[in-house]
């Protein structure tokens, strides 16, 4: 524990990142590369809080603009989404040796606990996983906030943002392939430049609890423990 850089970290992945790119629901591949990619940061002794956005199930913003749905009453679905990703993800924890606790926002007691700040630094503090479920418990609030919110709570050495490219780039990769991978950004230049990665208000809450935000790309084997060991991988937000 001395080596790494980081002993406690909340992991967000958004809702996309459980099945294959293009399409909904939840793949079993997926899955199970992002579980094994929690339990070699486990094993190292670092304690890991996750949470997982909703959007490949139902993307509640999205769906009221669709459908004669209250935009509240969406976002509600929307984390009810969440409370399934993180069910699935529980499960799959535990089948590779990995104790898992889910803490949902929402209270759902015959499937889950309800959120309990200093249990779930207990659950941590014994090496379990905690999958923090139900966003906020509020509407028109993003997981990504969530996901800063709890990583407040439980006093986290970092929240570690898992996206789908390298890190914070000046421009969208995919149209920009000359655009600049950004290595280190202050909380202030991430906000004033508006980069879009995370929503901006996960981001001033990071900052304004100190903790630093690690944008990285999931997708590929073995970065969450460099990460966690404190290598050169992706982009670090911070003071």
């Amino acid at each position: 524990m001395s080596d790494l850089a980081y002993g406690r970290v909340v992991l967000k992945i958004s809702g996309e990142g459980l099945c294959t790119p293009g399409t909904t629901g939840i793949d079993a591949t997926e899955l199970e590369r992002i579980a094994h990619e929690i339990k070699s940061v486990v094993d190292l002794g670092v304690q890991v809080g996750l949470v997982i956005g909703g959007g490949n199930i139902v993307r509640g913003g999205d769906l009221a603009k669709k459908i004669q749905i209250a935009e509240a009453a969406a976002h509600y679905m929307g984390m009810l989404a969440t409370v399934i990703n993180a069910i699935a993800v529980q499960e799959v924890l535990e089948s590779i040796g990995v104790d898992t606790r889910v803490q949902s926002a929402i209270a759902i007691d015959r499937i889950c606990e309800k959120f309990v700040r200093r249990r779930a630094i207990r659950h941590l503090e014994k090496g379990r996983v905690v999958v923090f479920a139900g966003g906020t418990g509020n509407p028109f609030v993003t997981t990504d906030t969530a996901a800063a919110l709890r990583a407040a709570e439980i006093g986290a050495d970092a929240l570690l943002k898992a996206t789908k490219v390298d890190g914070v780039y000046s421009a969208d990769p995919a149209h920009e392939p000359d655009a600049e991978l950004h290595s280190r950004l202050t909380y202030n230049e991430f906000l004033d430049r508006r980069l879009g990665v995370m929503d901006l208000s996960s981001i001033l809450m990071c900052q304004q609890n100190r903790v630093p935000v690690v944008v990285f790309n999931l997708r590929k084997p073995g970065n969450m423990r460099a990460v966690v060991e404190g290598q050169t991988v992706g982009t670090v937000v911070a003071q």
